[in-house]
């Protein structure tokens, strides 16, 4: 007869619960349930720009986290993965990478210690703007939940230093922004699994696009089928300091870069509730690879089984060869950035233009991984 084993640990002393289990057991037995953290920073000039990822996954047993930091013509990557705690407020540390929360929704702090791989960093985010919730995000493959999650973004700046082949770049003065996200709820992560008959052609196409200018931020994100139809929309206006106003609907245009699945120009439209319109026009910059912190790499995805504690680093030369590679084609591209709006404001900043484009789209993406011919 089988042991129905609970874990007790030091979450459950609080009312946090939100299941009638122990914390450490999570609501579904789905293996692809995660929690994350993400985090980007950049300079204006493109001189600096890093990422961090952190994911538990606990139907797995399985955690793991990643940081990237682009330097003139290299983005360098350390990755780690372990098998996961039983108490989550051991949930934090994945070898040499640590998240620290300071203050809830407001101060969070990255300590990062790989010297082996290069990198080393000690950087504090603090928000400038209120934790923007994005509708809940849904989506079935044929009757099965494909996606079934919760994200919220933040803006904000970060002090402290990083340290590459042990040369250290002091932040002070540099203004660095960016901005954070955490999610956590169902999506495909950990080795592909059999999933029995095909219900679809593969296709997935998102583009997101959080972007600081020096009073205010701006947000968008769409999720498209092949046909166009949206999925799922966040438009979002966050003055500093303040609560984000939700818009009423976005838009958005495109131009591709021929014989890639990337954007050379492109700008979105923020349609608010009293029918002012916002126009945000970004001029790529350069782009920074997902997968040097762990998005679709081919070894060191995320919620991947590496063993009880693995450490392991990465370099790209940029930029790639091979930008229609599935690994490659994922990328957040830092822009310059234009605001405009219908009742006289304008205003200069800087942000990304993350895109993940698979499968065909009406804009002119045909096939699976196939370059935009125009």
């Amino acid at each position: 007869m089988a042991t129905v084993t609970f874990v007790l640990s030091s979450y459950d002393d609080f009312p946090i619960h939100q299941a009638c289990v122990p914390i450490a057991h999570s609501a579904t037995p789905d293996p692809n349930h995660y929690d994350r953290y993400f985090f980007n920073g950049y300079t204006a000039d493109g001189s600096i720009y890093f990422g961090l990822a952190m994911g538990l996954y606990p139907n797995r047993h399985v955690m793991d986290a990643a940081f990237s930091v682009v330097r003139d013509d290299e983005q360098i990557s350390v990755f780690a993965s372990a098998r996961a705690p039983k108490d989550r407020r051991d949930a934090t540390t994945v070898g040499p990478i640590r998240v620290e929360v300071v203050q809830p929704l407001h101060i969070l702090r990255l300590h990062v210690d790989a010297p082996d791989q290069g990198l080393r960093a000690e950087l504090t985010f603090t928000s400038s703007s209120a934790a923007i919730e994005e509708p809940h995000f849904f989506q079935r493959a044929g009757v099965r939940t494909l996606f079934d999650y919760t994200r919220l973004t933040q803006f904000g700046t970060w002090a402290g230093w990083i340290e590459v082949d042990g040369q250290r770049i002091d932040l002070t003065g540099l203004h660095v922004t960016g901005s954070r996200d955490r999610s956590w709820g169902v999506r495909p992560v950990g080795e592909p699994a059999a999933l029995g008959a095909p219900v679809g052609w593969p296709q997935f196409f998102w583009l997101w696009a959080p972007v600081n200018f020096p009073e205010f931020s701006t947000h968008f994100d769409v999720n498209e089928y092949g046909d166009g139809r949206r999925w799922h929309e966040v438009g979002a206006f966050a003055r500093n300091g303040a609560e984000a106003e939700m818009m009423r609907t976005v838009d958005y245009r495109i131009t591709w870069q021929p014989g890639t699945r990337w954007a050379t120009s492109f700008e979105y439209d923020l349609v608010s509730w009293t029918g002012t319109v916002a126009t945000i026009t970004l001029e790529p910059m350069y782009h920074f690879h997902m997968r040097g912190i762990g998005y679709g790499h081919p070894e060191y995805g995320h919620g991947y089984w590496r063993g009880e504690s693995v450490v392991h680093g990465e370099r790209l030369s940029l930029p790639v060869a091979t930008p229609l590679a599935r690994d490659n084609v994922h990328v957040q591209t830092l822009c310059r950035a234009t605001y405009s709006d219908t009742d006289g404001n304008a205003a200069q900043g800087v942000g990304i233009l993350e895109q993940l484009c698979v499968g065909d789209h009406p804009t002119g993406l045909r096939g699976i991984l196939d370059g935009y011919q125009p």
